[in-house]
């Protein structure tokens, strides 16, 4: 069993940055490939970027390349999402997710573990 708790979700005016952190429990965080998606209202859950269980793979939602960043520090099982250049249609509850597997997963049936969700609130 896996625990996610989330942190570093705020309200922040567009064209500003956000870090987002995921702590994980357990031993074995290094062996999950670990997501990160958002949901906001109305919508369905979608996915933002993934993170392989080394950290040398890595992908992005389109809508988010150039300007999100994910890492991981296994040593303090954590994965990060760093948000640069927000605009107001990423604002969302954003979800970190780990997944037993190697490879990075872009899909919200990857995952088999997940955070209660931060918030995150980009005003115009």
């Amino acid at each position: 069993q896996v625990q996610l708790v989330e942190s570093g979700g705020g309200l922040v005016q567009a064209g500003g940055s956000l870090r987002l952190s995921c702590a994980a429990s357990g031993r074995t965080f290094s062996s999950y490939a670990m997501g990160w998606f958002r949901q906001a209202p109305g919508k369905e859950r979608g996915f933002v970027a993934a993170i392989n269980w080394s950290g040398g793979s890595t992908s992005y939602a389109d809508s988010v390349k150039g300007r999100f960043t994910i890492s991981r520090d296994n040593a303090k099982n954590t994965v990060y999402l760093q948000m640069n250049s927000l605009k107001p249609e990423d604002t969302a509850v954003y979800y970190c997710a780990a997944g037993i597997r190697r490879t990075l997963a872009t899909i919200v049936t990857g995952y088999d573990y997940w955070g209660q969700g931060t918030q995150v609130t980009v005003s115009s």
